[in-house]
Parts: structure tokens; sequence; C-alpha cells
């Protein structure tokens, strides 16, 4: 005999789960790391290989330590490796990524109560920490077209911090130019973007407004005056497709809502501008991303849909 349920609404039926879902992301993330290792060689791999086995590790060891379950079969330690790694120049020494993963497992993570709690996204937080701890080596970049060290990035070349000529527009879409491991390719982002989208593991609503607002902006305030700006090099150079749709879309740390993820999306590309056009540094996608991401319970707030039938008490 089938028995009656009753229990209160919401009633969301869904078939997917954390670990389907993380290793899409994890699927996602593969082009971009065959372009690496292509790319950068067994650097690239090694580094790769460095941080997600630290990443798995560390997890599995803290939370043995804490008598937490063990969770690192649902994939989301390996995307914070790769994630870690994607954020490193491919001339990085091996400690980097090491520290780079301890740092975004235990402190980001697992301290505030492991997946589901951390207040920032894992791996945009070791990145700051380790450009904050380690400036010399998060910034020395190695040029694949030339097989040689520069510490010119298609960014810093805009920026004028460098005289090196802009590399072709093929190459910023291939990724044979300088930069961070998981950053150079747009064509393999762009591709990992779409899978997610079509298994609907993210929405549009981030990317399309991180992107946007990079791309308006920089186009409008210009080195010349308005309407000037290289948009092209801002949105293929650095990590904005990286951190837009694989960062800034974080399940946990980003808004629950349409509107306000297009709230987080406008902010970080407004704050990504202000420290490329006007800050000292060429980069600055990591540096939105947790900025929004601690304002993403206030953006919540705003944007919380009203309960059906709620009258608002007179002021």
């Amino acid at each position: 005999m089938d028995k009656m349920i009753i229990t209160s609404s919401p009633h969301v039926r869904s078939n997917a789960s954390v670990s389907r879902i993380m290793l899409d992301v994890v699927i996602a993330l593969m082009p971009a790391a065959v372009a690496a290792v292509y790319y950068f060689k067994f650097q690239a791999a090694f580094l790769i290989a460095i941080a997600v086995a630290t990443a798995v590790v560390t997890e599995a060891l803290i939370q043995w330590l804490l008598k937490r379950p063990v969770t690192v079969g649902d994939w989301s330690a390996v995307i914070t490796g790769l994630l870690v790694a994607f954020n490193l120049p491919p001339t990085a020494p091996w400690y980097i990524p090491f520290i780079g993963s301890i740092f975004a497992i235990v402190i980001v993570k697992q301290v505030f109560g492991g997946l589901g709690h951390n207040f920032m996204n894992p791996a945009a937080a070791a990145r700051v920490f380790l450009v904050a701890s380690f400036g010399q080596q998060m910034t020395n970049w190695f040029n694949p077209a030339v097989d040689a060290v520069s510490n010119a990035t298609p960014l810093a070349i805009v920026k004028g911090l460098s005289t090196d000529p802009l590399p072709p527009v093929t190459d910023m879409l291939l990724g044979n130019h300088g930069g961070c491991l998981g950053e150079t390719c747009a064509i393999a982002l762009l591709l990992g973007g779409v899978y997610l989208l079509a298994r609907r593991v993210i929405t549009w609503h981030i990317p399309v407004a991180f992107i946007g607002t990079v791309g308006v902006l920089t186009l409008v305030f210009g080195p010349d005056g308005l309407f000037t700006g290289n948009v092209v090099y801002h949105l293929l150079g650095g990590g904005l497709l990286l951190g837009a749709i694989f960062m800034a879309t974080d399940y946990v740390t980003s808004p629950v809502t349409s509107k306000g993820r297009l709230i987080m999306g406008f902010g970080c590309g407004v704050i990504v501008v202000v420290i490329r056009l006007l800050g000292g540094m060429s980069e600055g996608v990591a540096f939105s991303i947790i900025l929004m991401n601690v304002a993403t319970p206030l953006i919540d707030r705003w944007t919380r849909p009203r309960i059906y039938g709620e009258v608002k008490p007179n002021a």
C-alpha cells in the first residue's frame, strides 16, 4: 500500500548529485588542461599533478583528523587542485602548487566546515594568497611562441608595462602566448563553458554579466580617450574567461537568484576594469571574485524574492 507523505513546499526533484555536478566541471576543465600540457609541456603536467594530488590528500587527511566523513570522491577537491594549478605561471616551482592547494583546502574550505560552508572560492583565494606571498614566482611568465621566459603577458603589454609586441588574436584564441597554465587558450575555456551550460551545471548570468561588463568598460575607457580600448585583448587575455566561467559561478559562493548573479557578474567586471586600468597590476580577476564572494550574502538578501501572498508591513 502506497503511503501519502505530507511535507511543506518546495517540492523539487532532480537526478543531479554533488559528485555528478563536480565531475561535469572536471570534464569541462579538461580542454584547458590539454591545451596547457600541449603548450607548456611537462612542466604543466607536473604542476597540475602536484596541485590536484595535494588538494585530494589534504582534504582526506583533514576530514580524517576531524572525524568527518571523507568526501574526496565527490570530485570537489580535484576541481580545487585543477583551478589552483590553472592560476599558476608555468615557471612556478613545485612548492607553489603544494602550498596553494593546502591553503585552499585547509584555510578557505575545511576551517569553515568543508564543501558548502566556505565563504569564498578556494582557488581564487589561493591565487591572491600566492601573489601576495610569492610575487616574483607568480609573475614569471613563459612564452611558448618563442620558447623563452618573458615578463610580458598580453595584458601587461596593453597596460604599457612592456614594449613587447602583442601576439596575434589567433594566438590568443589558441593559447600560444604567455600567461597562467589554464587561462591562455580561450577556445578551450569557451568549450568548457558551453559544456557546463548544456549540462545546466551553470547559468549564463554570471559569465555574460562578468565578461560583458569588462568588454563594454574597456572599450569605452581606452588609453587614448573614449571608445579607444583594446577590448579583444582584455577579453581573451588574463584570467577573465577562466574566472567568469569556472570560479565566479561556484554554487557555494555565488548568489542563488538570477538577479543576484547578474549583480555579482557586473560587480566582478567593474572591479576587474578598475584594477586593470587604474591599478598597479595588469590583472584582477581573482581579487574581484573574492570581493564579490564576500558581498554574496548581502546580494542574496537584496534580491530575495517575495513570498507568495506576503504583504509588506506599513512603515
